[in-house]
């Protein structure tokens, strides 16, 4: 595999135009959809064999959003292509201001394991839509599923427009020497930062979707029944390998016995007493993961779960009480299904809590008490979250998904996706009945006051 040859063949395309055209990018997300849509059996059954994905699970989580996206966004490409007449102020008269998108060109998509499907797809219709061509590299961990990926678009795409790269951590090395005009990465933050410098040393823009330690709050007025549903159902989809899962519990001290009491209660509902043996309840992705992940429980207060199945890589969904911010599991994203407790005595101690943190990608408050609300939303910084729910932000096409600081930088889904791809090339078109001589020399005391009058 030739990367500089790949890339080459991709930017000859893109200079002829075809991409800029928005005809050819409605078509070509209408392909896509097509293809998702033959495929769909396979890609589920890929998801099975990588992470043991259910067929609902893979649909909610992964095939359905990115149709459901992929449908917003072709809905309205044409509209958000337009130009966009601004003001023009009077110190430029007479003149027309306007905006035009322009793609950025030959853009690389770098795609986690943990939703191999939605986390390589979703960020390419983005790419489509704003007229790019895309190289995506799909991840070695989810194999089955990228090997779907690669044939999916291999059968629909020229490979000049669009292209599948796999391959191990020299390939995407090459990639990141190429002169790339825009750089998509999800994943972790010690990747991100190496993607970052290497983008840096070209000057390429660059998207980071990245993770970290998301709170989770469950302030004493919550009603608990329904917030321990919520907790269940967003911390261990997926057993916990999503980025935007709830990683800790901050959980006041007044409800504390309750609130366990019923999380106990609703995995058992989800899924069963015996979880390990539910054929719909994820497995954890590699060895290497398992490994790290059962090193996180040893020597912990275990208050449910704990077991493990080495021979086909699951963890019981498991709580671990008596947590403090120096305990191991704390230092590091956890990224699978268990879940600590810290408790707290009122909010501010909680705040506390998480300020002493990097800022998160997500947060979580269960709460009725609207001040208590209003303060968390104004202390704290996050890339996004839900107020009595988990993990549903992402699922909109009408909202911006992304991080903040040390979780990540820049935004997609829906228009943020076109925008995101796309630069917004400001123009000034001046007419030449009129020439105003304010600002031609020789300058003096009435041009002076002209000025003043103009730019104040």
């Amino acid at each position: 595999m030739d990367i500089s040859d790949i890339v080459r063949k991709q930017r000859e395309f893109f200079k002829t135009g075809r991409t800029k055209d928005v005809d050819f990018r409605i078509n070509a997300l209408g392909k896509l959809e097509q293809v998702i849509k033959k495929y769909e059996v396979k890609i589920e059954e890929a998801l099975k064999k990588d992470l043991n994905k259910s067929e609902f699970e893979s649909y909610m989580a992964e095939v359905g959003l990115t149709l459901s996206d992929l449908t917003f966004i072709k809905k309205r490409v044409k509209k958000w292509s337009k130009d966009e007449r601004v003001l023009t102020p009077l110190s430029q008269f007479h003149s027309k201001s306007f905006i035009t998108k322009e793609p950025y060109g030959v853009t690389l998509i770098i795609s986690p394991w943990n939703y191999p499907f939605l986390l390589c797809i979703e960020p390419l219709v983005g790419a489509i839509a704003a007229g790019n061509c895309a190289i995506l590299k799909v991840s070695r961990d989810s194999k089955y599923t990228s090997k779907v990926i690669s044939e999916m678009i291999s059968e629909t795409f020229p490979e000049e427009y669009i292209t599948v790269v796999n391959g191990n951590r020299e390939v995407v090395n090459k990639l990141l020497e190429e002169k790339l005009d825009y750089i998509f990465f999800t994943g972790g933050v010690a990747v991100g930062k190496i993607v970052m410098e290497k983008a840096a040393k070209n000057l390429i823009p660059v998207t980071l979707e990245l993770g970290g330690k998301s709170p989770c709050i469950v302030e004493k007025s919550a009603d608990l029944k329904v917030a321990a549903k919520r907790v269940v159902f967003g911390k261990y989809l997926n057993s916990g390998q999503t980025c935007v899962a709830p990683d800790y519990l901050l959980l006041q001290s007044d409800v504390k016995e309750e609130f366990i009491k019923y999380l106990k209660e609703t995995i058992a509902l989800f899924y069963t007493n015996e979880p390990l043996q539910n054929d719909s309840y994820t497995n954890i992705i590699n060895e290497k993961h398992f490994n790290r992940l059962v090193n996180l429980i040893k020597g912990e207060k275990i208050v449910h779960g704990g077991d493990i199945d080495r021979e086909n890589l699951k963890i019981e969904p498991t709580i671990l009480d008596k947590i403090t911010l120096d305990s191991p599991i704390m230092k590091e994203e956890i990224f699978g299904p268990i879940l600590p407790i810290i408790t707290f005595d009122d909010i501010e101690e909680a705040e506390n809590i998480i300020l002493q943190g990097e800022k998160p990608l997500a947060l979580y408050l269960f709460t009725k008490n609207k001040k208590i609300e209003n303060r968390i939303l104004k202390n704290i910084s996050f890339g996004g979250g839900c107020i009595n729910d988990t993990i549903i932000q992402l699922a909109t096409s009408r909202m911006p998904f992304g991080g903040v600081g040390n979780s990540g930088m820049g935004s997609y889904h829906g228009k943020q996706s076109f925008d995101t791809f796309t630069h917004r090339r400001s123009i000034v078109k001046k007419y030449n009945w009129i020439d105003l001589p304010i600002r031609y020399l020789p300058y003096d005391d009435f041009k002076m006051k002209l000025l003043k009058l103009f730019l104040k």
